[in-house]
């Protein structure tokens, strides 16, 4: 096929790859399933002429992510709307819900605060695998929330179980505190070759740079989140492959206890976190 031929060449993708995104593009275009597609040919033919075809593959040709040209990511075996005011939820970011599912599963109440949103992908993925939590979810920009929002409503049978606030991480919550909170913040360094290459061209630089080595925002939480974790509560964050140690260390100034440092599936570092107790406590 030329344009997965022309996909490939223009991106270094597979030819697997280039052939995969050069379908899901046409079944887009022409409003039909891989099944149709394959068992009519000629519908490849005919979308030479189809507007939406041509288009979407130019902007794919040009390095525009699937996820934005699409609308949609999967994640956590659900199918998320995302745009590009919003970061593109990605598998290793899986570890971290799982992780969260796991000590909420051995907590008899929990509220779960989720720290910088975008897409709403970890707050719904919590919430739709444990139906009897609260989740808070936050996010300092506006079009993120409203991203996060359609997913709460397409996703979850009670959407008002997430409530999304608009805050710079813990600023608007107050005194209020919680079970656990989870985050997938920026952690990229400003300097970071990666920044121009990739997908990552496209995403918003705010929901990726955290200052000149990526760590700003991972600080700021750990700093921050004893004022607003219950006894026995657990802070669970995402980080980049070289951070662990550094993380490690502002867990154990802050007086985490219980540090955790888990391998995503590429066995890379990928979430790090901590169990707050209050002086005295003898939680278990």
């Amino acid at each position: 096929m030329h344009d997965a031929i022309h996909l490939r060449d223009m991106l270094g993708l597979s030819n697997r790859e280039a052939r995969s995104e050069v379908e899901l593009l046409l079944m887009r275009a022409l409003g039909v399933n891989r099944a149709r597609l394959i068992a009519h040919p000629e519908l490849a033919a005919e979308a030479a002429e189809n507007v939406t075809y041509r288009s979407n593959l130019g902007r794919r040709a040009g390095g525009e992510p699937m996820a934005y040209i699409l609308a949609e990511r999967e994640f956590y075996s659900m199918v998320f709307t995302v745009s590009p005011a919003v970061l593109i939820p990605r598998p290793e970011t899986e570890l971290l819900v799982d992780l969260a599912l796991e000590r909420i599963e051995t907590l008899q109440r929990c509220r779960v605060l989720d720290l910088g949103t975008g897409s709403g992908a970890i707050a719904v993925a919590i919430a739709a695998h444990r139906p009897q939590i609260s989740v808070v979810a936050v996010d300092a920009s506006e079009a993120s929330l409203a991203v996060a929002g359609r997913n709460c409503e397409r996703l979850l049978d009670d959407p008002g179980r997430v409530r999304l606030l608009r805050s710079d991480w813990f600023a608007a919550l107050g005194g209020t505190r919680f079970d656990v909170i989870v985050s997938n913040p920026p952690y990229v360094a400003a300097g970071d070759p990666h920044l121009g290459r990739g997908d990552v061209r496209f995403e918003p630089r705010q929901a990726l740079v955290a200052g000149q080595d990526g760590m700003d925002d991972l600080r700021r939480i750990i700093g921050a989140a004893p004022a607003h974790l219950n006894d026995g509560a657990w802070l669970l964050f995402e980080h980049g492959h070289d951070q662990a140690e550094g993380c490690r260390r502002l867990l154990e100034q802050a007086g985490f206890v219980d540090l955790v440092a888990e391998r995503d599936l590429a066995g890379i570092l990928r979430v790090s976190g901590g169990r707050w107790l209050t002086a005295g406590s003898t939680a278990g």
